[in-house]
């Protein structure tokens, strides 16, 4: 079977307009009305029915679909194992991160596995910390870096590091003797970014309310835009250190102490599959344990 025409009946099963998916494919209208009659004629089947100037799949359609989104992605694995084994690859490892570690560690990290193993093909993939652990649980990563403990049963979960919270504010430009402003009239006449990391701001806000601080508040959920914010005067937030080092360094941000307010660590975990693993994944694993003794296990254990 041709897959091109398994993957137009994917694109023209999700746009329902046979127009539509010649348009995301680059191919001519009839090109797509081909390629589902060829389809059809193997299967024996009708796969769509006109509604309209739309189509949308029959009984059978819908049945054979989760079966074409397999084929292909089976057939495009197959191309990416053989084309890593033509560039000398012997074993893949598919690591999972969240944006912070991705940003303030896994520079480092990849340095010396890719030199110390460098015929493993490595597929790096960046995602939100809740959906770290389902995607290692899945099979979709072979191990992840996470913020958070991970609620499935499956995994085992282990701490790398702890990481200081800092009320970081936008620098004035100013005198670099200057006393540093106060934190709570910083906070009450600026706006505070919150909830752009999954850990500490339930308990954080309450603190700061319990304090009687007047806040104003804006949820920015991505580390990266509150700093922009920060940096274009915006506001003021309370971010991990080793999110905002390099901006604390090269002053663009100024870290305020904060007296009588009791700032939260978070910590970075490392999330793997119970029982055994690959020797890719064990060599990571090795390598992790000599920068971060002694790891210890927080969550499920070994089968």
């Amino acid at each position: 079977m041709d897959f091109r025409v398994l993957q137009t009946f994917m694109v023209a099963a999700t746009t329902e307009n046979f127009h539509q998916a010649a348009e995301a494919l680059f191919i001519a209208q009839p090109t797509v009305s081909q390629h589902i009659r060829l389809l059809e004629k193997e299967l024996g089947i009708s796969l769509f029915e006109r509604v309209g100037k739309r189509v949308r799949l029959t009984a059978a359609g819908k049945r054979y679909l989760p079966h074409a989104k397999s084929l292909l992605e089976q057939w495009h694995y197959g191309m990416e194992d053989l084309q890593a084994w033509r560039q000398g690859y012997q074993e893949k490892l598919q690591i999972v991160v969240s944006p912070i570690i991705a940003r303030a560690r896994l520079s480092h990290l990849l340095h010396r596995y890719t030199k110390l193993y460098p015929d493993v093909d490595l597929s790096i993939r960046i995602a939100d910390s809740v959906e770290i652990g389902p995607l290692v649980q899945s099979g979709q990563a072979d191990l992840g870096l996470t913020r958070i403990i991970p609620g499935e049963f499956q995994l085992s979960t282990y701490l790398l590091y702890e990481d200081p919270i800092v009320f970081a504010v936008p620098h004035n430009g100013g005198d670099m003797d200057a006393p540093l402003p106060d934190w709570e009239q910083e906070l009450q006449t600026k706006r505070l970014f919150t909830y752009n990391h999954p850990g500490y701001w339930d308990d954080l806000l309450l603190q700061l309310r319990q304090r009687g601080i007047s806040l104003r508040t804006m949820t920015v959920s991505q580390v990266d835009i509150t700093k922009r914010f920060i940096e274009d005067g915006l506001g003021v937030s309370f971010l991990p250190r080793t999110a905002v080092y390099r901006d604390l360094f090269e002053n663009r941000f100024i870290e305020l102490p904060t007296p009588g307010l009791h700032l939260p660590k978070v910590a970075s975990y490392l999330v793997m599959p119970k029982g055994g693993v690959s020797a890719a994944v064990q060599h990571f694993v090795e390598i992790l344990q000599s920068l971060y003794p002694p790891m210890p296990l927080v969550q499920g254990g070994r089968n």
